[in-house]
């Protein structure tokens, strides 16, 4: 007898993959979500399609243009800016109390994720570099052991991954981490936090070269990914030529 997905469930497992595809770069800013073709692409009838796409909007992943043209959204610096902001406030505390309530199975853990990065940043694997990369961040936010930060990071974390995997400098990025770990490791509240603040900072910066140029964050502020005239814009291969990179 074959078993019938619940809804819920169903609606789950494509919120979860068309969320990745989009994180991944596989789905560009511009980029149309059609709920006949995402229903028959998964093989599911179009109402948990539906209920996962409003989830998206909801995410900040998607937005209508119209009420019938659901797409990718093209991201702009003060988004960028907005969800840095964000980042810089919150895991600047939590890396501060990650130095202080670190364990020593705490620092063990960190360092096995940064020898899988150092192996992935050698091997130029940028899929592995990513995940390692945002298992680390997770690890320390776990660790600094406040339930609700964790709550308040939970719905822009999505959105954070889908920009730093546009950063490519993954050499200095393995470096950052290392020194942030050491300071995490020396149970210096104020070392870790200034390390962190450093590594935020920079990240940003490189995030906004990336999807930007070099005047993304200053004459260029009206501008996002893919815009431009044609609807389509965001699509082709200047949207996607930064799609993957670290955190």
């Amino acid at each position: 007898m074959k078993t019938v997905e619940p809804l819920g469930a169903v609606r789950e497992r494509v919120l979860s993959s068309l969320r990745q595809e989009i994180i991944a770069g596989r789905l560009l800013p511009g980029d149309r979500l059609v709920e006949r073709e995402v229903a028959e692409r998964f093989g599911v009838s179009r109402v948990p399609v539906r209920e996962a796409i409003r989830a998206l909007v909801a995410e900040g992943f998607v937005h209508f243009e119209t009420p019938r043209r659901t797409v990718v959204r093209r991201l702009t610096p003060t988004d960028v800016t907005e969800l840095f902001e964000l980042r810089e406030a919150l895991e600047v505390y939590a890396t501060g109390l990650a130095a202080e309530r670190a364990t020593r199975a705490d620092l063990a853990g960190l360092e096995e994720l940064l020898d899988r990065a150092a192996d992935a940043t050698g091997a130029g694997d940028a899929e592995t570099i990513t995940d390692v990369n945002t298992r680390f961040h997770d690890r320390i936010l776990a660790m600094a052991g406040n339930g609700l930060l964790i709550s308040v990071m939970e719905p822009v974390d999505g959105r954070l991954r889908w920009l730093t995997r546009r950063n490519e400098e993954w050499p200095q990025l393995l470096a950052e981490h290392r020194e942030l770990y050491a300071a995490i490791a020396s149970g210096d509240r104020e070392r870790a936090r200034a390390h962190a603040l450093a590594h935020v900072q920079a990240n940003h910066r490189s995030t906004v070269r990336h999807l930007f140029g070099d005047t993304g964050s200053g004459s260029g502020a009206g501008t996002g990914i893919g815009t431009g005239d044609d609807p389509g814009a965001g699509t082709g291969a200047d949207a996607g030529a930064a799609r993957e990179g670290a955190v």
